[in-house]
């Protein structure tokens, strides 16, 4: 193995390798236009995007974070509401309600697909609950329709963070056409990533989209008035011409992640593989196992050359700037377990079959 190629998690200059010539034209013209803020190809985005997920509206914004944060805020959440989320995601889905002043509550995850428990939902909902935060985690449609359904009885606002899940479907509808409002991540590693940070707030609520335009350009809807304080938090103009030539490949790159995951489920032994509820499908943004074992997986891997990561090693509701919401180990059982035994495997479009087979046979020496 001393003398093989490392393969890494995934490899976005083998990617950008494929469309240099068109990528390249792409941002020169952004260069050669001075159209650098608010240029054409921002607006193409978000029509191309919105139209991609049946939606009405798309706003892009600087990066997933603040799509979630500016989908919270135009929302009206804040000190005195309550968020409820999972426990095991990314620390932008509980720390956008928390930089609001709104009281992060988290509500404990499925096993076999790592995304809330909807079943669990409805009995956290409390007269101060503003919103539900469902996170279609590692590109796997969480219980949307469920979730959807929750929320319009008790009358709380459903975002879905679709940061990993771009393309991924559920029964009735893209993922990222159901909540209210919609946030994605297009950070270079996603199923369709920019050359930076940048990001997306999609929705059928034209009025929610305005608010969402306003507060992400210092609040303003004309230039020079201010009918409230907002952030700056505009998506580049190159990011988006980037973006724009990258959408083109989108579906294919995701049939190609789809195959490799196939070949994982069929050839990987002695872990637990990735669950897919009928009707839905999954994006594999990360294609991630399960093994009581699994700091012994990861070492073979990283002995064959091969890298992994662990997404997520500690759960929200432990992190130590979550402290003072007063949680304890324990609380959250199955997504505390989770912590302890996933591991994303390689999986990434161009991947040859001779990678793929190194991992399996790392995996399965164990």
């Amino acid at each position: 193995m001393d003398n093989l190629p490392r393969i890494p998690l995934v490899d976005v200059a083998r990617q950008f390798a494929l469309l240099e010539e068109e990528a390249g034209s792409a941002v020169l013209g952004v260069l050669k236009s001075g159209a650098y803020v608010l240029g054409p190809e921002v607006a193409d985005l978000e029509r191309e995007i919105a139209a991609y997920l049946g939606v009405a509206e798309g706003v892009g914004v600087a990066s997933g974070t603040d799509a979630l944060f500016l989908s919270l805020k135009a929302l009206g959440a804040g000190p005195g509401d309550e968020v409820l989320t999972t426990p095991f995601t990314f620390i932008a889905t509980a720390g956008a309600a928390a930089n609001l002043g709104a009281v992060p509550r988290f509500v404990d995850i499925e096993e076999s697909t790592f995304n809330i428990d909807a079943t669990l939902v409805a009995g956290a909902v409390t007269e101060r609950t503003k919103a539900l935060v469902a996170v279609h985690l590692f590109g796997d449609p969480a219980d949307i329709e469920s979730c959807r359904a929750i929320c319009d009885e008790k009358g709380v606002a459903l975002v879905e963070d679709c940061a990993q899940s771009l393309g991924a479907e559920a029964p009735g509808g893209k993922a990222g056409s159901f909540g209210e409002a919609s946030a994605f991540s297009f950070y270079p590693t996603k199923n369709l990533g920019a050359a930076g940070d940048a990001g997306m707030v999609c929705t059928d609520d034209a009025g929610l989209a305005a608010r969402v335009r306003a507060l992400s350009n210092h609040g303003s809807d004309r230039q020079y008035y201010h009918e409230v304080l907002g952030y700056n938090s505009r998506l580049d103009t190159v990011q988006a011409a980037l973006l724009l030539v990258k959408l083109r490949h989108l579906d294919e790159w995701n049939r190609q992640r789809a195959s490799i995951a196939a070949f994982y489920d069929a050839h990987l032994e002695n872990v637990v593989t990735p669950a897919v509820k009928p009707g839905c499908t999954h994006s594999y943004h990360q294609y991630t196992i399960r093994s009581p074992r699994r700091d012994e997986v990861k070492k073979s891997l990283e002995e064959a050359g091969i890298a992994s990561a662990i997404y997520y090693p500690v759960p929200l509701h432990l992190q130590p700037c979550f402290k003072d919401l007063g949680y304890s180990e324990g609380d959250f059982p199955v997504a505390e377990k989770a912590s302890r035994e996933v591991l994303s495997l390689p999986i990434f479009p161009g991947m040859t079959t001779e990678e793929m087979a190194r991992v399996c046979s790392a995996v399965n020496g164990v």
